[in-house]
């Protein structure tokens, strides 16, 4: 599955949605932050920093098989004003995005597809769901931008839930479907040993239904099923979205 966006979109909004966490953050830097329960905005900053400085340097390597060390990632920990120093790791990871270009093979923990475009799709996520966090810890938590969270969906299913291990509950299938796309779903199909995603009309042993915006949130875990309209078991949409193994 591709992006629906274009890679300047992606790379526009890295930068967009980067500077919103910043600025959320900014007035709770020592505030805890209800979706981390471990963290302050202060963590949250330094963790998008970190996470955006390693990107960087995997797009910059001229090597595709392998992550790079840490110890090879520049200004990997925060140093002098946090803000100045996050906001650094955003520009060098969309410059190294713009340098690259979105076909070039690149290294990445999921496997395929293995591609700067994939990695700045990705990132887009990153940013856009630590924002929402980083807004919700200030008090002001408002919608995702329809279009990146209708990718970010599509996204999430297709990277995250095949690389979550194996379904520990009896087999199901969950059927997904966003507001703004209702003629386009997706059907998760979970069983031991195999889980797979399939783009369809959105059938099941339980129809998750909702906008875009709250579907992405409650697969990154910030939302619960009662966000979504639940169509069929609800026990089969609690254990698949507790299931989803998020950060």
């Amino acid at each position: 599955m591709t992006s629906t966006l274009s890679y300047e979109r992606l790379l526009a909004q890295i930068a967009e949605r980067s500077g919103t966490l910043r600025s959320a953050a900014a007035g709770v830097l020592d505030a805890p932050v209800p979706a981390c329960p471990k963290w302050t905005g202060r963590d949250l900053v330094a963790h998008l920093g970190e996470v955006q400085r390693f990107w960087a340097t995997v797009v910059g390597s001229e090597r595709a098989d392998v992550a790079p060390d840490d110890a090879d990632v520049p200004d990997r920990e925060p140093t002098g004003d946090l803000l100045d120093w996050s906001e650094g790791g955003s520009d060098a990871l969309v410059a190294a995005l713009r340098a690259a270009g979105q076909h070039r093979p690149a290294w990445t923990w999921w496997g395929q597809p293995a591609t700067v475009g994939a990695i700045a799709r990705h990132q887009v996520q990153e940013a856009a769901v630590h924002a929402w966090d980083a807004q919700d810890a200030a008090g002001r938590a408002g919608a995702l931008p329809a279009d990146i969270a209708l990718d970010g969906v599509e996204e999430f299913l297709a990277v995250s839930v095949p690389t979550n291990g194996t379904w520990p509950h009896p087999a199901a299938t969950i059927g997904i479907v966003a507001d703004e796309a209702l003629d386009h779903g997706w059907r998760v199909v979970l069983a031991d040993g195999a889980t797979r995603v399939e783009p369809g009309a959105a059938k099941g042993d339980v129809v998750l239904r909702g906008g875009a915006g709250d579907l992405l949130l409650a697969c990154y875990g910030r939302r619960g099923p009662g966000s979504l309209t639940v169509e069929g078991d609800h026990e089969v949409a609690e254990r698949f979205l507790s299931w989803l193994v998020t950060e």
